[in-house]
């Protein structure tokens, strides 16, 4: 069986976790070997208190879950954020902006990865891919890869789906081989992840991994 830990964000954004959650989720990250943890803003810095000098990547989100955040608040998250110790950011772009078509959209996403980089952070970008149709999706993963995006992420989870080979295939298609892809959002089963991972992501955000690990893959528990 493939090794999956290592392409895995741990995640809890739940809007009523707490901070035993957090501290959970960075023990269970510690113990199976994930790649990161992903967590709400307002616990980055207890995350990154938690995990000390141990090699987890710590991911918190921007714009999240809706995205129609004014620019100027997005770029202030950001850079609170990194200030606490994040090292990504998943930005949740406008899908508004997008679907009216205003060039806005990838000057937007363009400030934020500039700030990211400046800082020497990565920055997802997510599509929102349960909103889009193929043509969509093919010019966001165009748009992100020119605004200089590193990864682009499916989904937040909050949306009525969230990914699905069918889309992480057309965005593989469409992005260069430079720019990852994170597949998240009802991903809960050993084979999902393979599935997502054969279809060309790079990284797959779930809540469920240890979940995935324990019930498919026994030998990779502590």
């Amino acid at each position: 069986m493939m090794n999956i830990a290592s392409y895995i964000e741990h995640t809890n954004l739940s809007p009523t976790l707490n901070i035993h959650a957090i501290d959970k989720l960075v023990d269970e990250a510690r113990q199976f070997g994930f790649l990161g943890v992903c967590v709400p803003p307002f616990w980055v810095k207890r995350a990154q208190r938690e995990i000390g000098n141990d090699n987890i990547l710590l991911v918190t989100v921007a714009g999240f879950p809706l995205g129609y955040n004014m620019t100027e608040t997005k770029l202030d998250e950001i850079s609170r954020a990194i200030d606490n110790g994040a090292d990504e950011i998943d930005l949740v772009w406008n899908v508004t902006s997008f679907k009216t078509g205003i060039p806005w959209t990838k000057i937007e996403i363009a400030k934020c990865s500039k700030l990211a980089h400046d800082h020497q952070k990565l920055l997802k970008v997510i599509i929102e891919t349960a909103y889009l149709s193929d043509s969509e999706i093919e010019r966001a993963c165009k748009m992100c890869a020119d605004a200089g995006v590193d990864i682009v992420k499916t989904s937040t989870g909050f949306a009525p789906a969230g990914a699905t080979v069918e889309h992480v295939t057309l965005m593989r298609k469409n992005l260069p081989p430079v720019v990852g892809i994170k597949a998240s959002g009802g991903i809960k089963t050993y084979d999902q992840v393979l599935a997502m991972i054969h279809a060309g992501a790079t990284r797959i955000g779930t809540s469920s991994g240890v979940t995935i690990l324990e019930s498919t893959n026994p030998k990779s528990r502590p």
